[in-house]
């Protein structure tokens, strides 16, 4: 699968550099991934959520939020935000999926 967005990754590792290894293994199973629906992703990730157009992944045991949009049928992934615990719980992040 295609990620794009990676820019988003990096500038979060600088500021949260714990979440170096839990992001960029993550990274490495998307890259591998043939998803072809949420179902498919939550073989690998089983605690995913589809929200709205978004798919929202634990990351470092749920210390942090992924927020993607997920193009099954292209086999893309976009990053939308990486987001600490208490800013995903703010729910700002749900106006960028539809929610």
């Amino acid at each position: 699968m295609l990620v794009i967005g990676r820019k988003i990754i990096s500038l979060f590792v600088g500021q949260y550099a714990d979440s170096q290894s839990s992001l960029a293994a993550w990274l490495a199973v998307v890259e591998r991934a043939d998803w072809k629906n949420i179902v498919d992703a939550r073989q690998t990730y089983p605690h995913a959520d589809a929200v709205g157009t978004c798919t929202v992944f634990n990351i470092k045991g749920n210390h942090y939020r992924l927020i993607v949009r997920i193009d099954y049928r292209a086999q893309t992934t976009y990053i939308k935000k990486v987001l600490t615990h208490a800013e995903y719980d703010k729910e700002k992040w749900k106006k960028d999926c539809g929610g």
